[in-house]
């Protein structure tokens, strides 16, 4: 439900600028909840977490299509990043470590030998401030705030980052990601985590769930997941979704699923491009997802087993992830689109979801 209360002075001193550093750690963890039609979205400023999405299916049958847990204790434990905020960079970097103007950063390593979505302390284990909650109007939104520390998780400079959640109408939702360096260079690469099942959270697999996306190219991996610096077509390869086709059609050719970044068509990172195309036949839900970013991540929760809402089991397979991105380790592939913001530069990253039936 949404958060009951908020205090007009509070608000006041949140919208004219951020509060001071480490000051995140004194806000409290409230539940906002924004709706607009038959959407309806509820999140969280713990890790600027999105936590249900209700949409109708084909019969108008409401239902949360966005794995995830009943509270926030369990939020705080997750190792699955369930609808999390992941950065400042997202997804990996190998050997935990980059070398920028001159200088070697040593990151923490929470994956191996190598950082994932930012250590073991990143964007999605913190509390971020709420900005602004406007429930109602023509365009309900929250806006989290969080001001990372020169240093914090081994990453340089002072970032200021905000992310914009804004119901559309028809059925429509944006996430906005702005980031901007203050004082030294830095990598930069915020990400959504959401896990997605369009029949229902507790609906079982997505093997049957139809997918298309829109990149004829991906970047192959080594065996720690690591991107080997090539970008490569997707034809004759069990990688390719540029016509629709089941989830789990060519899954036999695999070692567990998918869990691969898509360089995305259309290079001009000003203009929004489609990135996939999702159609749950029995609920007939649809869900088309678009982004200003180069790449996206296709995962299939191919190692998940975790009690989550209502006490139901999400086993591998039971949800998608759809992560438009910087493509991964970049700052360590000179040849990859660059993720670094220097002091002065902004960095955004924007998200469309439509939502709709068949």
């Amino acid at each position: 439900m949404a958060k009951l209360s908020v205090s007009w002075c509070f608000s006041l001193l949140q919208i004219f600028g951020f509060l001071a550093i480490g000051s995140s750690a004194r806000e409290e963890i409230g539940i906002y909840e924004l709706k607009q039609g038959n959407l309806s979205v509820k999140l969280t400023n713990y890790g600027a977490h999105i936590i249900s999405l209700v949409v109708p299916d084909k019969h108008g049958k409401l239902g949360d299509v966005l794995l995830g847990y009943d509270t926030i204790e369990e939020y705080k434990n997750d190792s699955s990043s369930f609808g999390a905020t992941v950065g400042r960079v997202g997804n990996r970097i190998s050997g935990a470590q980059f070398t920028l103007n001159g200088t070697l950063y040593k990151l923490i390593a929470n994956d191996g030998k190598n950082t994932l979505h930012g250590g073991p302390k990143g964007f999605s284990k913190v509390v971020w401030t709420v900005k602004k909650y406007s429930p109602e109007g023509q365009t309900p939104h929250v806006v989290f705030a969080y001001h990372s520390f020169d240093g914090e998780q081994g990453f340089p400079g002072d970032l200021r980052a905000i992310v914009v959640y804004k119901l559309l109408g028809d059925n429509k939702m944006s996430i906005t990601m702005k980031a901007k360096a203050l004082n030294k260079a830095t990598p930069v690469n915020l990400i959504n985590h959401a896990y997605w099942n369009l029949g229902g959270h507790d609906s079982g697999d997505i093997l049957s769930e139809e997918i298309q996306i829109f990149g004829s190219h991906y970047t192959p991996v080594d065996a720690q997941l690591i991107p080997t610096g090539k970008v490569v077509t997707v034809k004759g390869t069990p990688y390719d979704f540029l016509r629709p086709r089941t989830v789990g059609s060519m899954f036999s050719k695999l070692a567990a699923g998918y869990d691969i970044n898509y360089a995305l068509d259309g290079s001009d990172e000003q203009k929004l491009k489609k990135a996939a195309i999702v159609h749950d036949k029995k609920s007939g839900r649809v869900m088309e997802i678009s982004t200003n970013q180069p790449g996206v991540q296709f995962y299939t929760s191919n190692t998940l087993y975790q009690k989550g809402k209502g006490g139901f089991t999400y086993k591998p397979h039971a949800a998608l992830c759809l992560e438009t991105q910087g493509f991964p380790d970049s700052v360590n592939h000179p040849s990859f689109p660059s993720q670094i913001v220097n002091p002065g530069e902004s960095y955004k990253h924007y998200m469309l979801f439509k939502f709709s039936n068949l």
